[in-house]
């Protein structure tokens, strides 16, 4: 018996020196996904205002971004109007050229596209469009600091 178990111990053990190196290199950095060729986006997310990627926010500045290769990149949508083009790179964004973007007038609520051309290549994205606040104070209502409030 006492046989038998150094028998086993030893297979346990030899076992345990075998497999180690294979876990060990099983564990290692799993090696960098390959680089996207180009991606476009309305906005870029920040620290101070989260999830603003792909939405678009009125009465503020919005900013069509992209990463691309090619020649003369243009953005194009049907609810928006892009100007000042810039070439980057841009902090916090994997992007090589933005445009200030502006809803156009009379666009409802809504997902539209978003598309970069880069030379012959196109990458596109969906973005949203919020409805609109309401534009006039109802006849009647309250109006924070008149004092119409005090009593």
């Amino acid at each position: 018996m006492r046989k038998t178990l150094v028998f086993v111990a030893a297979a346990v053990i030899g076992a345990t020196t075998l497999a180690a190196p294979a876990t060990a290199q099983s564990t290692g950095p799993a090696p960098a996904p390959a680089p996207s060729a180009g991606s476009v986006q309305l906005n870029v997310n920040t620290a101070i205002n989260q999830s603003l990627v792909d939405k678009y926010v009125r009465d503020a500045p919005n900013v069509a971004l992209a990463k691309c290769e090619g020649a003369a990149p243009a953005f194009s949508s049907p609810a928006l109007t892009f100007a000042n083009y810039t070439p980057g790179p841009f902090m916090g964004a994997d992007a090589n050229i933005s445009a200030d973007a502006t809803l156009k007038p009379g666009t409802a609520a809504g997902t539209y596209p978003l598309t970069v051309t880069c030379g012959d290549k196109s990458y596109s994205t969906q973005f949203s469009v919020p409805a609109a606040q309401v534009a006039k104070v109802p006849s009647g209502a309250a109006k924070a600091g008149d004092g119409s409030m005090a009593g």
